[in-house]
């Protein structure tokens, strides 16, 4: 349970933060994904700084009970997941990227999203005891 709160006091900030972001700044964001998929470097990069996290999570907290760990768990196979596709694939996250973006309620979605789960994370890492 160490572990779990420890990942949802590092992960929950986080996505509050980049959550608040995406919806402060929607313009902003929009212009660097569009920047991020012009990009096979980053694309590269970005599976790298994927992969690496999600990983260890997955070594670390790979915890399958229905309860708010699960979500700790979800992430940490997504970052795996991704960061191997974006690593793989770098041509067809540019394609999927770009439909993504053409929605243009597509950052609000995620910002909200993202703000929720940090919201979820932090409170729970911060005041489970």
């Amino acid at each position: 349970m160490q572990t779990s709160v420890f990942l949802a006091q590092l992960i929950g900030p986080l996505f509050l933060v980049m959550g608040l972001g995406m919806l402060v700044n929607g313009e902003g964001y929009r212009g660097m994904a569009h920047e991020f998929l012009a990009s096979r470097a980053l694309i590269y990069v970005a599976g790298l700084m994927a992969f690496v996290p999600g990983l260890a999570i997955v070594l670390l907290h790979n915890v399958w009970s229905f309860d708010w760990r699960l979500i700790i768990t979800l992430l940490g196979w997504i970052s795996l997941i991704g960061g191997t596709f974006r690593l793989l694939f770098p041509s067809q996250v540019t394609a999927i990227g770009t439909a993504m973006l053409a929605r243009r309620n597509f950052l609000l979605g995620g910002g909200i999203a993202t703000l929720a789960l940090g919201a979820i994370l932090t409170l729970i890492g911060f005041l489970w005891q």
